[in-house]
């Protein structure tokens, strides 16, 4: 077992019974030329906690633990994009429109595909979800429960909105889960603080938070 300084409290996981969840760290949303850009946002600010997120995957890929990697993505005739998602706000580009780097948000494009510098390797799962959060309408669940995993440990993007949805899928879901505090980042930061504050309040209502230092020195 293995106890992390965390806030509001200590964290105790199994690395045998954890799991990794990398969410949605694609060039649709890191990269110039994305959704992400289209949306009128800076992309730099998500590509700033690449080198973090790499360092945290590789440590934990060398202690063996399960890796779990999301896209956000939609099927080629956006059957699973209702027209509340697909038309909401004022993007240059909507989902499903072509863009620098293929349809946005579409399975199989190549800005759906994870950034080369945190790709999946053979074994690590990877979910495509149609939703902000990862359990809604994929396998999730069902793949955690067959690997026997109880606790998560969160990185990826955006803080307050995939991030903070899986989070709160998962608590309701029985898990316990932890967010590397700078392995996830938001368009706006003070939407992550205000993130990170709402998952760590009220005696980690929705989970824990911590630096990356803390989780890299334990393993």
């Amino acid at each position: 077992m293995i106890t992390l300084k965390a806030n509001p409290f200590d964290f105790t996981f199994d690395v045998k019974h954890t799991a990794l969840v990398i969410i949605d760290m694609q060039r649709d949303f890191i990269e110039p030329g994305g959704f992400g850009e289209t949306l009128g946002n800076n992309v730099g600010l998500l590509a700033a906690i690449v080198p973090t997120v790499q360092k945290v995957l590789h440590a934990w890929r060398r202690v063996g633990g399960v890796v779990v990697h999301t896209r956000e993505s939609h099927a080629a005739d956006l059957s699973d994009c209702p027209p509340a998602k697909r038309l909401r706000g004022a993007p240059a580009l909507r989902i499903g429109d072509v863009g620098a780097m293929g349809r946005i948000l579409i399975q199989g494009e190549p800005g759906n595909q994870i950034i080369d510098a945190l790709a999946p390797v053979d074994g690590e799962i990877v979910i495509d979800k149609p939703g902000k959060g990862a359990f809604y309408a994929t396998p999730l669940q069902s793949m955690l429960s067959a690997n026997g995993i109880t606790h998560l440990i969160v990185m990826g993007v955006t803080t307050e909105v995939c991030v903070q949805t899986t989070m709160r899928e998962a608590n309701d879901r029985g898990y316990d889960c932890l967010l590397v505090e700078d392995g996830t980042e938001s368009y706006f930061p003070h939407f992550k603080q205000a993130a990170l504050e709402m998952i760590r309040a009220q005696g980690a209502i929705v989970g824990w938070t911590a630096p990356s230092r803390v989780l890299l020195d334990a393993l």
